[in-house]
């Protein structure tokens, strides 16, 4: 007998691997037989040994055998491998997160709440699908008007993805969004602004900026008031009507924002879910509106000499504060 090639018998003493699964392995094509003895028993190379460590190491991560084999056979990378399985793993890792958060929403609350968590809980265990039923709802809704980044920037804010790392409040809060997305009277908001749906990337690089300082401003927890974030907001409006910034030209821009259905209940509902499921990392949106809302009035009464009480400027309409 000579060392260039070793039986499977061999193989199996060498390496402590039972010879019904080094069968097995040949048998599936991991374990490339290099030739036959006279009486017709198979025969391995050198390259055997370390491919049966390799498939042993990958066995103990759980590896599947068709797995192993793309590997072994050269049709996958060891490093595309692994990259697969992290992926895999911390899917469900995240599956067993959200099934935590669920379960600890339904343990601390009384009885009919519970029932209530339930059946909204419920809707949004297959987190992929979940996703994907927000995302459908709102490229269904939004207006066709509307360019397709600027569309593909909307849906992502409304339709956030499942939270990775749930706590209860923020897997209710993503539920709860599917709730209203499901309900008949859900306002279909977006046709107020069709006229500004059809402006060019200049309008929305003004709107992005009135957006990115009023965020800055709510962080940092400043009131409302004239300032470059309502500058740029009337700016982009301004140029979308081909009208100047003028005193009157802002009157009549607060009072199309104040009746728009920025300041419907169901839709502040809606962003405020997001926010919450969130953790605050999507702008809450009617939260935005209604500061630039009342900045915008105060810069008008600060431009007209109008008298401000307790830094608010005194609204006839009474449309700054609604709620």
């Amino acid at each position: 007998m000579t060392h260039d090639t070793w039986s499977i018998g061999e193989l199996a003493a060498g390496t402590g691997v039972p010879v019904k699964t080094l069968r097995y392995y040949s048998d599936s094509g991991l374990l490339p037989v290099t030739s036959r003895s006279t009486g017709g028993h198979r025969r391995y190379g050198p390259e055997a040994w370390e491919r049966i460590r390799l498939i042993r190491r990958l066995r103990a991560l759980d590896t599947p055998i068709a797995t192993i084999t793309q590997v072994v056979t050269g049709e996958r990378t060891l490093g595309e491998l692994v990259s697969a399985e992290l992926e895999a793993v911390q899917e469900r890792l995240t599956e067993l997160r959200w099934r935590e958060a669920t379960l600890r929403s339904l343990d601390d609350c009384p009885g009919e709440e519970r029932l209530r968590r339930l059946e909204i809980l419920s809707r949004v265990q297959r987190l992929p699908e979940a996703h994907r039923t927000l995302t459908d709802h709102w490229y269904r809704e939004l207006s066709a008007a509307l360019p397709q980044r600027r569309l593909d920037i909307m849906v992502a804010m409304l339709a956030p993805a499942p939270p990775q790392d749930p706590v209860p409040a923020t897997a209710l809060a993503y539920a709860e969004l599917h709730l209203l997305v499901s309900t008949p009277a859900f306002t279909r908001w977006t046709q107020d602004h069709d006229e500004e749906m059809r402006q060019g990337p200049a309008f929305y690089a003004e709107i992005d900026e009135a957006a990115a300082l009023t965020a800055a401003a709510l962080a940092r927890g400043l009131p409302p008031g004239a300032g470059a974030a309502v500058d740029a907001f009337v700016s982009a409006h301004a140029r979308a009507r081909r009208e100047s910034d003028t005193p009157a030209f802002r009157a009549h821009l607060h009072e199309l924002v104040s009746r728009s259905s920025g300041f419907d209940p169901r839709l502040q509902r809606y962003w405020g879910l997001v926010a919450a499921a969130t953790s605050g990392r999507v702008l809450n949106m009617t939260v935005a509106h209604r500061w630039l809302t009342d900045g915008l009035w105060l810069s008008i009464a600060a431009a007209n000499g109008r008298a401000v009480d307790g830094g608010r400027a005194q609204d006839p309409a009474g449309v700054t504060g609604r709620a």
